[in-house]
């Protein structure tokens, strides 16, 4: 059901959702939204910044 909304069902969704809300409370959900979502991504970049670290770290037993 979800699946087979049309342009105009989203947009009268999206009007209903901005007159409930506001619009700036709906900017500050989405500024938070996306700061989050870097925060997320630059954990995971540190996560492989470390991993590789620990790798060069290994001594070699040859």
């Amino acid at each position: 059901m979800l699946g087979s909304l049309g342009p105009t069902e989203l947009i009268i969704i999206l009007i209903i959702v901005i007159l409930l809300f506001g619009v700036g409370r709906i900017g500050k959900i989405a500024g938070e939204l996306g700061g989050g979502i870097r925060a997320f991504r630059e954990g995971l970049k540190g996560d492989e910044k470390e991993a590789k670290e620990e790798e060069e770290n290994i001594p070699e037993d040859n």
